[in-house]
């Protein structure tokens, strides 16, 4: 019987396997660590329940709420409360609700007349169709203004990637903004007509996905995978070595060596750029996968070159009167022009029930990223200071958190910086050159939660494809 090694208990890697044993194929899951999950961590403590990664998964695809029935875990999804839709955005000191309706954009005073206008005139703006690839930055001035991208699109893209909007691609870190230009000729445009083509794919576009999570946090998810999995999975179980044999690939971890037909790296760049891959053992003269040998080993260092800045979750409890502002809606976003430490704050409590005890709040905020990287590695109680005199102006808190926990990701979100098509490449190459093994996850396919699943979805039916057709299939 055909098996497939998966390396990365993520969820990435989880969703895989959990499909690959559907379709009636023997999976191993190697992690290296002592949890399932990955970034995705739910803790119950003292009331509180605290998320320290993402804090909701958004169903943008058929694909993510068939894992949910088919993981039987529908019973226990929840849906946020109508109440916390509201989103704000920090201008002036303060956080201002972003309007929830086109026509409130005309009437919010988080954008001056100028900003305004140049939302008006964005239709008109030629697209660029020289092939210059643009940051995210670059692009926005150009489309709108710079008043737009230092009050809207900064703390978007704080939000999102922890990054540096000067830095990231709008064609690979935005590539569904990108294909609005490239195929309506402007974002505005592209949202009115592409409508329907999305409907037709079954796509929600991630700022109208509805959000969701489970009763005991999304932890449920992993968790409820890993369980489904059994003794397939092998925690405190690093790899270090594939060998290409004639058959499929040998597996070298902490347990020792074992063989499988195909193998799917579900880790970070970072774990990749040190994995050895060795070729198949050659026979006499240099066989092409040993000439071959320097090329992939220096093409999977190269993925050591991919950015992941450092980013701390701090999550804290407060007592509702001691919390001047209502925190009903989604949570904030800061722009750095404005001049706080945290790069935004979820109001936890207030999108899904059971998050803090009666009569208190839950708030999630991030610190650290491109914005701030040495702040992420602050020790917890400066943390914790440097958290609440952000939230004390804010959002009025005063007094001491009744509930306090962090935890520091020192290689959190990869940066799809401008030249990063060059990565996704290598990544195509080193699958071409090694047949059998297979690379998916948040640093190829996009790093949001759902984007990570669909990953581990398609990955799934192209390894199927492999070992049935005996043929290397393209991403």
């Amino acid at each position: 019987m055909k098996s497939v090694a998966i390396i990365g208990a993520g969820i990435t890697g989880l969703t895989a396997a959990f499909y690959l044993k559907r379709k009636g194929f023997p999976v191993t899951v190697y992690e290296g660590s002592d949890r399932v999950g990955g970034v995705i961590q739910s803790i119950r403590k003292d009331g509180y329940l605290a998320e320290f990664g993402p804090n909701t998964l958004l169903d943008t695809s058929p694909k993510i709420g068939q894992l949910v029935l088919d993981a039987g875990l529908q019973s226990r999804r929840l849906d946020p409360d109508p109440k916390a839709e509201a989103r704000y955005v920090v201008r002036y000191g303060r956080p201002i609700e972003m309007p929830a309706k086109p026509l409130g954009f005309f009437t919010t005073e988080l954008f001056t007349l100028k900003a305004k206008l140049a939302v008006l005139r964005e239709p008109f703006v030629k697209p660029r169709r020289d092939g210059v690839e643009e940051s995210i930055a670059q692009f926005v001035v150009r489309r709108f203004n710079q008043e737009f991208l230092d009050h809207a699109i900064d703390a978007l893209v704080a939000g999102i990637y922890a990054g540096d909007p000067y830095k990231l691609s709008v064609t690979h870190a935005f590539p569904k903004l990108k294909a609005l230009e490239d195929n309506y000729g402007s974002m505005i445009k592209g949202q009115i007509f592409g409508a329907r083509e999305r409907k037709k794919r079954g796509e929600v576009a991630k700022d109208r996905a509805p959000k969701f999570s489970f009763d005991e946090g999304l932890q449920v998810l992993p968790d409820t995978l890993a369980s489904q999995l059994g003794d397939a999975v092998k925690l405190n179980s690093p790899v270090t070595a594939l060998m290409q044999i004639a058959d499929g690939w040998r597996v070298t971890s902490s347990s020792g060596e074992t063989d499988h037909s195909a193998v799917i790296f579900c880790g970070t760049a970072k774990a990749l750029a040190e994995l050895e891959l060795i070729g198949a053992p050659s026979t006499g003269s240099a066989s092409s996968e040993t000439r071959n040998e320097p090329s992939r080993r220096s093409a999977l260092q190269a993925f050591s070159e991919i950015r992941y800045p450092p980013v701390a979750s701090v999550v804290l409890g407060f007592r509702r009167d001691d919390v001047a502002h209502s925190c009903q809606g989604f949570g904030m976003l800061i722009p750095k022009i404005e001049g706080f430490k945290i790069l935004g704050t979820i109001f936890s409590s207030s999108l899904f029930p059971n998050r803090a005890p009666t009569g208190h709040h839950t708030l999630t905020s991030y610190i650290g990223g491109e914005r701030y990287p040495e702040l992420a590695s602050l020790p917890p109680e400066r943390l914790y200071d440097v958290v609440c005199e952000d939230l004390r102006v804010l959002l009025g808190v005063r007094g001491r958190p009744t509930f306090q926990h962090s935890v520091f990701y020192p290689h959190a979100i990869p940066q799809y910086n401008v030249g990063y098509g060059r990565f996704k490449e290598l990544m195509n190459q080193v699958e071409a050159s090694s047949p059998g093994f297979f690379i998916a996850g948040h640093f190829r396919e996009g790093i949001s939660l759902s984007d990570s699943i669909v990953s581990g979805i398609n990955i799934a039916d192209r390894v199927e494809k492999h070992l049935t057709s005996g043929q290397p299939v393209r991403a």
